[in-house]
């Protein structure tokens, strides 16, 4: 492909097995990987506004090289379109298009775009394909891996959606050069999820490299999203539909997905990966007060995040937030919430995290009360 290298990671699911190709140059060279795929020279593009002004001309040509139609569908960007409205707006649009079972999907976009058209694809005809083309690094290294589709309701995060694998994941990583810095730290966030969880090497290689990535370093950034994706396509392998090891990847998230419905999924307040960052700095340190690991863990935690200039802790969101209670009742509206139960991912060390339904609730609210009072 034009000289280029990529990286090429399994996502080993039987019959439902695909690839996640890694490296620049992905989007130009799209045709190429595409069209083994199409039962006709057409495909459908859902993205948003921004992306569309940034790459969807280039997506078109590529295309039309080699002879392949595209319909394509902007949506207004940020949190807000993961909803019903924008959705049922993209169904009516993919059903206008006359967009058939065989056709493709393509979801050009970070991860409200992918999860949003992943999950029309799901319903569209009880089922059509489609192919990820993530554009930001949090949907590259998590949301464009896996199946996870869905949409947000008034009550909480993705309790609308649907496991549906795409067919085929690009993910150039040329197409991070055009990101805004904030919104390149709020996918590292989801990066150092990674070491976190289940590779303490990955995140000591993340501590001397972090900067260089951060700044630009092509090399770097390619083996940062290679490892992440290598560990999502690991767990997602075994673990399907979540029923175990596949929780682990919600280390921070249960934090996360209360502080996003807290500031109203509010972007200019709160990105996903950065109340994922605050919330893995959290994790660790509810881990520390329950004994589990040691009391430098979190601060090694939070010094990594604090160097690489991200988001650690509640007094670094902006406006006015609930009290902890309300904080806690937010929590409980967290699908992952079994019988009631809390589920959080603790760490005994870093790179050693499991799944924990027995915090004490007092313990919870204490931890929540104090971060508060540092505001």
């Amino acid at each position: 492909m034009s000289g280029e290298i990529f990286d090429r990671v399994p996502v080993a699911l039987g019959a439902r097995s695909y690839d996640v190709l890694i490296g620049p140059g992905l989007l130009a060279d799209a045709a190429t990987h595409l069209a083994p795929l199409l039962a006709r020279p057409r495909v459908a593009v859902i993205c948003d506004e921004t992306v569309a002004g940034l790459h969807l001309e280039a997506l078109r040509a590529a295309l039309a090289r080699a002879g392949v139609e595209m319909k394509a569908l902007a949506l207004p960007p940020g949190e807000a379109t993961k909803g019903w409205a924008q959705f049922s707006r993209t169904v009516e649009w993919l059903l206008e298009a006359q967009v058939e079972r065989r056709d493709l999907v393509l979801g050009l976009g970070g991860g409200v775009i992918g999860d949003l058209a992943g999950f029309a694809a799901a319903v569209l005809r009880r089922g059509v394909r489609f192919v990820q083309l993530p554009t930001s690094l949090l949907a590259q290294v998590d949301s464009s891996v896996g199946g996870k589709t869905g949409i947000n309701t008034a009550q909480g995060k993705n309790l609308v959606g649907a496991f549906h694998q795409p067919t085929l994941v690009l993910a150039d990583t040329g197409l991070l050069d055009t990101l805004p810095a904030r919104d390149f730290l709020a996918g590292y966030g989801e990066v150092v999820k990674y070491g976190l969880l289940g590779d303490a090497g990955f995140f000591e290689w993340l501590e001397r490299n972090g900067p260089a990535l951060a700044a630009g370093d092509a090399a770097a950034r390619q083996h940062a999203v290679r490892r992440s994706v290598e560990m999502k396509a690991g767990i997602v392998a075994r673990d399907e539909f979540e029923t175990g090891e596949r929780a682990l990847l919600n280390l921070g998230h249960t934090f996360c997905h209360a502080l996003e419905a807290a500031t109203g999924y509010s972007g200019a307040r709160l990105l996903h990966g950065e109340g994922v960052a605050i919330g893995c700095a959290l994790a660790f340190d509810l881990s520390a007060r329950m004994g589990l690991c040691t009391q430098e863990t979190p601060s090694r935690v939070r010094a990594h995040l604090r160097g690489m200039g991200m988001k650690a802790d509640l007094a670094d969101i902006p406006g006015d937030l609930p009290g902890a209670e309300a904080l806690v009742a937010l929590m409980a509206q967290d699908k992952k919430v079994i019988d009631g139960r809390l589920r959080f991912v603790l760490a005994r060390d870093i790179g050693a995290a499991f799944v924990c339904d027995t915090v004490p609730g007092d313990l919870l609210r204490g931890l929540l009360e104090d971060a508060l009072a540092a505001r």
